[in-house]
């Protein structure tokens, strides 16, 4: 089974190899990003992408099983080349962007730090202009933090400032991470999950663990043995039956699953080895969820390669095994619950978003109901809300969420917008990014637009079957039609919409008896049966 970690990620190689600039007479050598030095499609280097460097270093480094690039040193030379490229495509302060110009991104910028950093280590370099790249980043990273609070990218910084002082031996640079893993670890809750913007997000929530154990790895820091703990027996609800991971019911709608960490704790923890060894099976069954575009498909690569490399021997009893359970968090409003016949993942602050599977596999995604008025409007009940109010009934077994639809989002770009746009980028967004950052955060993330719609939603959990009954009120004589999306989100996270096996489950449109009952305040009820 641990092979299949290697397996996995060796057979993307020829991609990254397409990816970058092979040329070493182009002022583009090493640039992982296509869409800039092949097509010119951009007008700026995503610096993203760079931190490809890593795959092509531990391939090139060590002996994995069918690894034919092994020792291979036109490998090295591009994994220099792509180090290089970072350096010399990022400003004078060390930082990068990302999705637009003079953006400064701090999720690139840690991603590639650490990418590159790693390789240096991986390759024994010992390049003075590479070092000063990486003070120069890490110095920028030291000294200013990004809008929002998303706990993964402060335990990926932390990270990334750690190794910049493996590199360097310079103090400061301990200092750094340590500020930056203390405000992550600030930010968990009893229940054991990370903020991530409004909510508990299982995917980005296994990414602040596998940056976390390797931090842990590094530094030894045992101080970090407890809160990971914690967090791994909150993602252990979240590794479904079927081998598949998080999904829409995530504040950020992710399935991400990165395995290493998990395989660095299970030593400390047997829900850690549960849940890696069954991500194991979901890779030989196909289960797995695939965020396979060029820009995301590094983050795995390297990252199964580590797995494979911490592989720990000694594997528990599988996570099938799991005792029939109800678990509510009422800091996250989510339900897990096993019975002998269903598991079911509910986040109620979501509006009763639920998945559902039985033994093999997803039988049932529920995001919540999604309409549309004459006018176009289209409305949503799965919006992250505190306005929402949620109930479970003293047996536990009946819960119930109620409060306002919101319009959905969907800004998409047109050449004047783009136009506009990169005025603002070289005249505000250039000298303020993180006020630009947090403007586009509230416009595409966390800000609504609540409608005179009101929604009901009341789910029974049967020890057979899960009933689920929608009533509607409000603003409703010119709703044209409603449905429940099987995979429907409304705010931009470039992480989300990915395929996983529970997106082809149809969606469920209302007829139109049931609509027009809808509007005389009738449920719409539906029985899931695995």
């Amino acid at each position: 089974m641990r092979e299949l970690y290697a397996q996995e990620a060796i057979q993307y190689i020829p991609r990254l190899l397409q990816l970058v600039d092979r040329n070493p007479y182009s002022r583009t050598h090493g640039s992982f990003d296509r869409s800039y030095w092949h097509y010119r499609t951009m007008d700026f280097a995503c610096g993203m992408y760079q931190e490809f460097v890593l795959p092509l270093a531990m391939v090139y480094a060590n002996e994995y099983p069918g690894n034919r690039y092994y020792q291979v040193e036109r490998i090295r030379e591009l994994v220099i080349a792509g180090i290089r490229f970072a350096g010399t495509s990022s400003y004078k302060d060390g930082s990068c962007d990302d999705y637009f110009p003079f953006e400064r991104a701090q999720g690139a910028m840690i991603f590639s730090l650490y990418a590159c950093t790693e390789a240096y280590q991986l390759l024994g370099l010992d390049d003075e202009e590479m070092k000063a790249f990486f003070c120069r980043r890490a110095d920028y990273l030291g000294k200013k933090n990004e809008s929002g609070q998303l706990a993964n990218h402060q335990a990926f910084a932390a990270l990334a400032l750690y190794n910049v002082y493996l590199v360097t031996g310079d103090e400061k640079y301990k200092k750094y991470s340590d500020e930056r893993i203390q405000l992550a670890m600030e930010w968990q809750y009893d229940e054991g999950w990370f903020q991530e913007y409004e909510g508990a997000d299982p995917g980005y929530h296994a990414c602040l663990i596998d940056f976390t154990a390797k931090l842990f790895q590094k530094s030894g820091n045992k101080a970090l043995i407890e809160p990971m703990k914690k967090a791994i027996d909150f993602a252990w609800h979240f590794m479904h039956p079927d081998g598949s991971y998080g999904g829409e019911y995530g504040s950020r709608n992710t399935y991400h699953f990165l395995p290493h960490g998990f395989e660095i704790f299970a030593p400390y923890s047997e829900k850690a080895g549960q849940i890696a060894d069954h991500f194991l099976h979901s890779m030989k069954n196909g289960k797995r969820y695939f965020n396979d575009d060029d820009r995301m498909v590094g983050h795995y690569l390297y990252n199964w390669l580590q797995a494979y490399d911490d592989f720990h021997s000694q594997r528990p009893e599988s996570i099938t095994k799991r005792k029939p359970f109800f678990k509510w968090f009422p800091q996250a409003c989510m339900i897990v619950t096993k019975t002998d016949h269903y598991y079911a993942v509910t986040n109620m602050a979501k509006g009763g978003v639920i998945k559902v599977f039985n033994k093999e596999d997803c039988v049932d995604s529920d995001t919540g109901l999604i309409g549309q008025f004459v006018d176009g409007t289209v409305a949503v009940s799965h919006m992250m809300d505190d306005q929402h109010i949620h109930k479970i009934d003293e047996t536990g077994r009946v819960a119930t969420v109620s409060g306002s639809f919101s319009k959905r989002k969907h800004k998409l770009a047109t050449p004047l917008t783009q136009i506009l746009f990169r005025l603002i980028l070289i005249t505000v967004g250039r000298f303020s990014p993180n006020l630009l950052r947090s403007l586009l955060q509230k416009i595409l993330i966390t800000g609504k637009s609540r409608l005179p719609l009101k929604f009901e939603r009341k789910i029974s959990f049967e020890p057979e079957q899960i009933v689920i009954e929608d009533t509607i009120s409000g603003s409703i004589d010119t709703l044209r039609r409603i449905s429940v999306g099987s995979d429907a989100t409304s705010i931009y996270v470039a992480n989300s919409n990915v395929y996983q096996e529970s997106v082809l489950l149809p969606w469920k449109h209302a007829t139109e008896v049931q609509l027009k009952d809808m509007k005389q305040g009738l449920p719409w009820k539906r029985i899931i049966k695995p």
